[in-house]
């Protein structure tokens, strides 16, 4: 028989006797402040009102500081668990910058990162800098866009609410703020695509007038359809001569490509002197930069008395002559890298031939016997005498 003192003696919360170790299976608790002597700070671990695992760094010195913080995130979760929403911070627009910038560098290329940071810190800022995330409306973000559709073309204007629209989606997630105010409002309508491109005439003698350094450069973006970038940025290393291809490890959508070579990129390559497999092809040491290969181009298209023609509009050419030599449109979306599929539907009209077909191709739908066809003229005839 056990002792008085066996048979009272205090139970822990998971049911052991006080002082015996817990089950090995039994899970610790993982909320806490955790010192990362890696990185000299300390950082907090909670679950948040959706029930996710939060992690950040806590800015503290000390470790009641790191507890003092961390048991006011709980409290936010407390309250939001109450209440049924996220209650809106204090921050302000200008103070969520820098964390947005943060969470975009390490996830963007570095064009597509300084585009994003020039919208943010010259047009966003300027005009929501002081403003309270709590205090976002929709008429705040209208107001805006009727604003910058008197400055700018309607497709910068789309690019600056994108970045809001996610700045705000990711505030929402930071549980910053309970709602995105951008959601649901309409962007301006931006007019279809340019489209101008060269009939091949016209390519020959615009070749003719360009320096030889520049001939490759033009050969490679009419033939292939690639950026400039991508051409000016393309390494040994990238181009697969036994298969006819070039390897792009990473394009403007932060995606890879393959880029199928014809004879005329074939040639074009293989009329370069070559090198180490991660030297350029086309190397800035010897003045070929983005800059000196439109300005040739532009005097290019000049000698030969070709208007309204810019560089990139080599690669409508491309897309332009796939879609008159019959390619599809997810052919053509699918060798230039379009995600959207509408990026490609303004060459549509490019093939009227194939449209033609499309509806010749509704005849073998509507074949009937030849005994059926006779029954119905004759259907129809005795209808018509009918009628008179």
């Amino acid at each position: 028989m056990p002792s008085r003192t066996q048979a009272f003696q205090p139970k822990n919360t998971f049911g052991e006797s006080e002082g015996t170790m817990p089950k090995k299976n039994q899970k610790p608790d993982r909320d806490g402040v955790q010192w990362r002597k890696d990185r000299g700070a300390f950082y907090g671990s909670w679950t948040d009102l959706s029930g996710r695992r939060r992690k950040r760094k806590l800015e503290a010195s000390t470790l009641t500081q790191a507890r003092t913080l961390l048991a006011a995130e709980k409290m936010r979760v407390e309250k939001a668990r109450t209440l049924g929403y996220v209650p809106p911070g204090d921050e302000t627009f200008s103070e969520i910058i820098p964390r947005y910038l943060k969470h975009q560098k390490a996830r963007l290329t570095a064009q597509a990162y300084e585009r994003t940071r020039g919208i943010v810190e010259t047009h966003l800022r300027e005009a929501f800098g002081p403003m309270r995330l709590a205090n976002f409306r929709k008429m705040n973000v209208q107001h805006y866009i009727t604003k910058r559709c008197g400055e700018v073309s309607p497709a910068s204007v789309v690019k600056e609410m994108n970045v809001l629209k996610h700045l705000f989606g990711l505030a929402v997630e930071w549980e910053i703020v309970p709602l995105n105010p951008c959601q649901g409002i309409k962007p301006p309508r931006v007019p279809a695509g340019r489209i101008r491109y060269l009939q091949p005439t016209e390519l020959r003698a615009v070749l003719k007038a360009c320096p030889d350094w520049l001939r490759p450069v033009i050969a490679l973006l009419v033939s292939t359809g690639m950026r400039r970038g991508e051409v000016l940025g393309l390494r040994w290393l990238d181009v697969d001569r036994l298969g006819n291809r070039i390897l792009l490890p990473q394009t403007k959508n932060g995606e890879g490509r393959i880029v199928y070579l014809n004879r005329i990129a074939c040639d074009a390559l293989d009329s370069l002197p070559g090198g180490q497999t991660t030297d350029y092809v086309f190397s800035a040491q010897q003045g070929v930069t983005p800059e000196a290969v439109s300005m040739a181009f532009a005097r290019a298209c000049r000698t030969v008395g070709i208007a309204d023609f810019r560089l990139h509009d080599l690669r409508h050419t491309a897309a332009s002559w796939l879609r008159m030599q019959g390619a599809d449109i997810h052919t053509v979306a699918q060798l230039l890298g379009h995600k959207d599929l509408r990026m490609a539907a303004r060459y549509q009209h490019l093939s009227p031939a194939f449209l033609a077909e499309a509806v010749a191709r509704l005849e073998l739908a509507y074949q009937l016997p030849a005994s059926a066809k006779a029954s119905l003229t004759q259907s129809s005839e005795v209808s018509e005498l009918q009628s008179v």
